[in-house]
């Protein structure tokens, strides 16, 4: 058995002091705790995807840099033709790239808070500061707060997720261009969530050095891919992708990819469906007393309301599995999360919901 005074010894405090990102097993629970679309391809074009997989050369490494993927996605998103793109495993890589690249002595990490958890865990990872700015009580940007971190901590990078999560709105465009004109370094717009929110600040790239988009297809229904991408300029994404590790995307993440994107009016069609159904969801919520629902654009729906960590383990008990926030405490006490799924789905979350406030 290892000594742990030994391992003490050795590992940072600070990474001795995290916990590990901890995804619960769902079992046979209905899952609604991981924003994931609940729609899968149409059978028709899964004999099709299953066919092109089946050509995949697995004795061989895959394309370095991914370019058959890399153009699909140019056209399927829409990236200026005058803007690089650099693929990840997942977002995760692509911030941890970023900050990678960016930890310089004395370097600096920002971002309001609560937001995606990932940005604060990978600056620890790489042994960056890290500050975050609280949001104010209904998940705006506290705009005089992040004006006087900004000039405190001169940050190298700025991480703004939009929209944001886990509260689901989107800041005010305005206050994140202030945002990206004041901040020294880079500012990184994480659009995770475009496909329900419908707004995007891809057609902003060329009109500010310091601003790149990251986005991944996890959330559009390919989140079994792990598969993130970064949008800006050739100059910018030449820096990161020397600290990107080589075959970072796999041949089959690249296949199905690129079959997929090809098919992309596909995921746009279930988006459109899940855009839908949280606004039906939002409304149900709104009508049950008990509940304070945050207007969401992603597709997932915070909301609050008393004895959340109870109705939480009430809803498991009903195999409901949502996410609780109440733990997180601060501005998410009492607060839990529920991804948008199909109406059969969010049918059986409100009245296993609704059975637990009875």
């Amino acid at each position: 058995m290892t000594d742990n005074a030994y391992i003490k010894k050795l590992v940072r405090d600070e990474i001795r002091a995290l916990s590990a990102y901890h995804v619960p097993n769902p079992g046979n629970a209905t899952k609604l705790d991981a924003m994931e679309n609940p729609y899968q391809f149409p059978p028709e074009l899964v004999e099709q995807w299953l066919a092109v997989l089946n050509g995949a050369d697995l004795n061989r490494y895959p394309d370095p840099s991914a370019q058959a993927l890399k153009q699909q996605l140019r056209n399927a998103m829409h990236i200026p033709d005058n803007m690089d793109c650099l693929l990840g495993n997942g977002s995760d890589e692509i911030i941890q790239i970023i900050i990678m690249a960016l930890a310089k002595s004395g370097a600096v990490v920002m971002a309001p808070e609560p937001t995606f958890v990932m940005y604060r865990m990978i600056a620890t990872f790489c042994n960056v500061a890290y500050a975050g700015v609280p949001l104010q009580g209904d998940f705006s940007l506290d705009m005089p707060a992040m004006r006087k971190a900004i000039k405190q901590h001169q940050p190298a990078v700025i991480f703004l997720a939009w929209p944001n999560n886990p509260t689901g709105n989107l800041f005010d465009e305005a206050d994140v261009i202030e945002i990206i004109k004041s901040a020294p370094g880079l500012v990184v717009v994480d659009e995770a969530y475009t496909s329900f929110a419908e707004v995007s600040f891809m057609d902003k790239l060329a009109d500010y050095q310091n601003l790149v988009v990251m986005r991944t297809v996890s959330k559009s229904g390919l989140a079994g891919l792990r598969l993130g991408y970064l949008a800006g300029s050739p100059e910018w994404l030449n820096e990161f992708d020397k600290v990107r590790m080589p075959y970072n995307i796999n041949i089959l993440t690249q296949l199905s990819a690129k079959f997929a994107l090809e098919h992309v009016d596909v995921l746009d069609e279930q988006a459109a469906k899940l855009r839908a159904a949280r606004s039906d969801l939002m409304q149900s919520l709104n009508e049950i007393n008990a509940i304070d629902a945050f207007d969401s654009a992603a597709n997932f729906i915070l909301f609050r309301l008393d004895n959340a960590s109870d109705v939480f383990a009430c809803l498991k008990q009903q195999n409901i599995l949502i996410k609780n926030l109440d733990p997180v405490g601060g501005a998410l006490v009492n607060c839990l999360r529920v991804t948008v799924s199909t109406p059969e789905e969010n049918k059986a979350f409100l009245l296993a919901l609704k059975s637990c406030l009875a």
